[in-house]
């Protein structure tokens, strides 16, 4: 049944906006609420509500610098280890059958075990493993968006725009205990923890996000998502631990292709595509300075997903094909004034875990009707 296999396909397609973050270092703030529940708001009728809790998890220890991966991190027991969860509460309304609003609420709560923070990797350093962490409230996330097509007279495809703003709700200046410090490394200090587990970046942004589908035949169903956070504020006036540089306010991308297949068995459904997310060296609007770490990954993701009735489950597992960990606008800069190559690392993970649970309530719900009549 046509229909049943895009409703299905937009459940599973949902969760994207809610479970993209970067696997690792790479200093991109959760997204988790790039333009809410869209995916699924094709289906919300006027005055229709979904509720959307999702959870995500990932853990970073592989160093890149560029594409390389600098293995003797691990081998030397000197990489950084971040391990960082999340769980964002969201929702969608249908203003109308085809124009919606969706709100994102996130909480993060992240650990940072590293060497070099706390006296330094050796053979130079003291070789002392220790953790900082923080938690609490994200950035918050508010958008509206609108489905260009009539949903009643185009059965087999559509596309929707969105429009959003990010709200400087997270903690960019979260502090915790840094050990071995001072000229001595016999000090223990309060100070601003690493830039990847801010809970926020400090700026108030500007989201433009376009997604759609295509029925290919009553199995299969190809979707994407193309979303861009516009920051253009350059540092948000926190200095770095180092005190060498502020944090930077950087914009961020992500790009997601993928094909859905709706199989015989009731409720369950499969999805296989790919994505990309990463953060710029230079931002489309506003200046580059600051410290960031910009980079990529790109991976490949499975999914799969149980609807019934109002309430669908969806797990993805995106797994890393490719990461780069790209030279900032700092480094760049660096490397003019030293005349020597100056180019930063990153940390990434191998995979990313999402769990999301959805709800629809309210409105005048069609489901059964339109499948019935199918």
């Amino acid at each position: 049944m046509r229909f049943f296999t895009i409703l299905t396909t937009l459940l599973l397609f949902s969760p994207f906006f809610h479970e993209l973050q970067a696997q690792g270092c790479v200093a991109i703030r959760g997204m988790s609420g790039c333009g809410g529940s869209m995916g699924g708001s094709i289906n919300l009728t006027q005055g229709e509500f979904m509720a959307l809790t999702g959870a995500r998890y990932f853990k970073s220890f592989r160093h890149f610098r560029g594409h390389e991966q600098e293995t003797n991190r691990i081998e030397e027991g000197t990489q950084v280890i971040n391990h960082s969860a999340f769980l964002d509460l969201s929702l969608s309304y249908g203003i109308t059958d085809r124009l919606y609003a969706n709100v994102v609420l996130p909480l993060v709560y992240n650990t940072r075990s590293s060497m070099y923070e706390h006296g330094g990797n050796p053979p130079n350093g003291l070789g002392e493993r220790h953790s900082t962490s923080s938690q609490g409230l994200g950035d918050m996330r508010l958008s509206v968006g609108y489905w260009l097509f009539d949903h009643e007279k185009v059965h087999n495809f559509n596309y929707a725009l969105g429009l959003g703003v990010k709200l400087p709700t997270g903690k960019y200046n979260y502090m915790d205990t840094f050990y071995n410090q001072g000229p001595d490394r016999s000090e223990t200090r309060e100070a601003v923890v690493d830039q990847s587990i801010q809970p926020g970046d400090g700026g108030t942004g500007i989201t433009l996000d376009l997604q759609g589908f295509h029925s290919i035949s009553p199995s299969f169903t190809l979707t994407t998502t193309l979303y861009y956070l516009f920051n253009w504020q350059e540092t948000n006036g926190v200095l770095t631990r180092n005190g060498r540089s502020e944090f930077s306010v950087a914009d961020q991308y992500a790009a997601r292709i993928g094909l859905f297949y709706n199989p015989a068995i009731q409720g369950f459904s499969a999805y296989l595509g790919g994505r990309i997310e990463g953060i710029p060296a230079k931002d489309i609007i506003g200046g580059d300075a600051g410290y960031r770490r910009p980079g990529y990954a790109i991976s490949v993701e499975p999914g799969v997903s149980y609807n019934k009735n109002h309430l669908s489950v969806n797990f993805t597992l995106p797994v890393a094909l490719i990461r780069n960990r790209t030279q900032s606008y700092e480094d760049k800069e660096r490397s003019i004034s030293s005349g020597m190559t100056v180019h930063g690392d990153a940390a990434f993970a191998d995979y990313l875990v999402n769990l999301t649970v959805a709800y629809r309530f309210g409105g005048n719900h069609k489901v059964k009707d339109i499948i019935i009549n199918d």
